[in-house]
């Protein structure tokens, strides 16, 4: 039998006992410990306040020498839940959803939860069709990078009780996290403005997400305070995508009057104005200044490094997590809002 004194521990007997290739429980924790298996359980969880007491500390010494290693799957089930957290996004192929995606994943790795993600292609029926093929895997809770305003998903799973938080993306009423959008499109304009550009024209993403309208309302914040004339066929709206963004940045370089400068309200959308300028023979960086938002990885290493808004998707993710988890809203809107911040590149420069 197990013998402590003080803290010491003798496992010698334990150890030939459990070397037979049975897995270690938490029953054999409690008995060589000398504890309940209650105390183990609570001890273990790490979703609990840590404790240093002995026996918290004998429990914890015990586990570690038996090789006891927690089932997060049972014990997931014990509390009614599969220990999963669906993500929904619309789609991989756009690099930041691809990063929020693993920032989440990794954050609910470290609350012993494992993520599992769908893609919507940014269609409202397909994305229902998503969350409930989610939902039927039983997933603990959801969160969404696809909320769109004129969306009424996210009420729906308020209605139905179903645990959620928005990330990225915001429709002002269920839990979200993400970056302060109209601050980042006003630092984004503002720059541009201070480099001496009065002519600023936007590709401005699509109206249906809050991300777009909010950068917008910052693009315009930052002229109107500048006593500058928003010219509105210069604000294109599109897609989210590099095609888009070319498409967009044709539309707006081809005309006889053309912006000075383009900010586009997310990185992709700015290497597709990169890609129509090259077209007619456009120098970004030289005789246009271009801002993107995001400031994902690739940003800094094109060719013409990219200005770009910085979003710090970790902490974000985090958010997410945490409120998906957390009961202390009980049904109340909370946004967790990140500030944003100006990185500046080669691809904006003083216009004289």
């Amino acid at each position: 039998a197990s013998q402590h004194r003080g803290s010491v521990i003798h496992l010698t007997s334990w150890n030939n006992i459990f070397m037979h290739g049975k897995p270690i429980t938490m029953q054999d924790v409690a008995k060589a410990a000398g504890v309940s298996t209650s105390t183990v359980s609570r001890v273990l969880d790490e979703r609990l306040p840590p404790s240093n007491s002995p026996a918290a500390q004998r429990v914890k010494k015990t586990a570690e020498e038996l090789g006891y290693k927690r089932d997060i799957l049972a014990s997931s089930l014990r509390r009614g839940g599969t220990g999963t957290i669906g993500v929904l996004v619309p789609r991989l192929s756009d690099t930041v959803m691809a990063l929020i995606y693993e920032a989440i994943s990794k954050v609910a790795q470290e609350r012993h939860y494992f993520a599992i993600v769908a893609t919507s292609g940014d269609d409202p029926e397909s994305e229902r069709q998503a969350v409930e093929l989610l939902l039927n895997r039983r997933v603990d809770g959801l969160i969404l990078a696809t909320s769109r305003l004129d969306d009424q998903l996210p009420s729906q799973l308020r209605d139905r009780g179903v645990p959620h938080s928005l990330v990225l993306r915001t429709d002002g009423k269920s839990p979200s996290a993400l970056g302060d959008d109209i601050q980042g499109g006003y630092l984004a304009t503002r720059h541009l403005i201070d480099l001496g550009h009065r002519d600023i024209g936007l590709v401005a993403g699509p109206s249906f997400t809050s991300s777009a309208r909010d950068r917008q309302k910052g693009f315009r914040k930052a002229m109107s305070e500048s006593g500058i004339a928003v010219r509105e066929p210069w604000i294109i709206e599109s897609g989210y995508g590099i095609e888009a963004g070319e498409e967009a940045g044709l539309a707006l370089l081809s005309q006889n009057e053309k912006p000075t400068a383009i900010f586009a309200v997310n990185d992709n959308l700015a290497i597709g104005v990169m890609a129509a300028a090259h077209r007619l023979g456009i120098e970004v960086g030289k005789t246009l200044s271009l801002v993107g938002y995001n400031d994902i990885p690739l940003a800094s290493r094109l060719p013409v490094p990219l200005t770009s808004v910085y979003i710090p998707f970790d902490y974000i993710a985090q958010q997410a997590v945490d409120l998906l988890l957390s009961d202390k809203h009980s049904g109340s809107p909370i946004n967790r809002v990140a500030m944003p911040s100006l990185i500046p590149r080669s691809s904006s420069v003083l216009h004289i």
